[in-house]
């Protein structure tokens, strides 16, 4: 689509027509210039900084004044470590006069991105088949099968996450063995660290307590299930599976 900015930038380049195109750099620019003490990811800030490069067009040479200025905060007025003393409007910049160049432009903080432990339970029965599980089809991820398991929460083990997770979603009761992998991954608002254990199931017939439905799956079965990037991760490790071990909580 075409935004303000490149409409703001053809009418200009294009066209001669005396209109701003303010670009990131340019905002940067602006920003440290004029010392603009406002958030510049609110809309009202962006219009301030659109009035500011108006009024500053040269009347009938928009064109080449909206390219310096892009090529200015993209080859001087960098983000970090700005070239300041290249800079033709050094003297004119208020953030240089305060000796706080990287101040600006002013955003709002990041928020610290959420970290979740995870554990998933690869639950194989006598005749090799695995326990998997489908999600909630209006939930997150909704629809596609997994690995039950589930986030750990204070105080708890990674075993002791998987056991009560498997009691949870579908109501079996699992003995906890070999570490399979780990799995970092990063989603749209928190990221998680994700551990597979190999399980073997000790009881109780499989029903869904918190899922949409469960089978038992061969792992050719489990190759045509749709899956998510870390559950398919998963599945990648099934065959051969590992030999018992002992699980020791100390080593993760």
């Amino acid at each position: 689509g075409i935004g303000r900015y490149i409409a703001g930038a053809i009418a200009s380049i294009a066209f001669g027509q005396d209109v701003p195109a303010v670009d990131g750099n340019v905002r940067r620019v602006l920003s440290r210039v004029f010392a603009v003490q406002d958030d510049v990811t609110r809309a009202a800030t962006q219009h301030r900084l659109e009035t500011l490069a108006a009024d500053l067009l040269p009347v009938g040479r928009a064109g080449p004044f909206n390219e310096a200025l892009m090529e200015l905060g993209a080859q001087v007025c960098l983000p970090r470590n700005p070239r300041c003393d290249v800079c033709p409007l050094r003297s004119d910049c208020q953030a240089l006069a305060l000796g706080e160049m990287e101040a600006f432009p002013v955003r709002p903080p990041r928020r610290k991105t959420p970290h979740y432990t995870v554990a998933a339970a690869v639950t194989v029965r006598d005749d090799g088949r695995v326990l998997v599980a489908q999600r909630h089809a209006d939930g997150m991820l909704g629809g596609l099968w997994e690995f039950p398991g589930g986030q750990q929460e204070a105080g708890e083990s990674l075993s002791e996450c998987l056991i009560r997770a498997l009691r949870e979603e579908v109501g079996v009761e699992v003995e906890v063995g070999a570490h399979l992998t780990t799995i970092e991954h990063t989603y749209t608002h928190f990221r998680i660290t994700l551990h597979a254990f190999c399980c073997r199931w000790a009881g109780g017939e499989p029903r869904c307590l918190d899922c949409a439905a469960w089978r038992w799956a061969t792992p050719a079965d489990i190759e045509q299930l749709p899956m998510s990037v870390v559950n398919r991760k998963i599945a990648q490790h099934l065959a051969p599976y590992p030999a018992e071990e002992p699980y020791d909580e100390h080593t993760f």
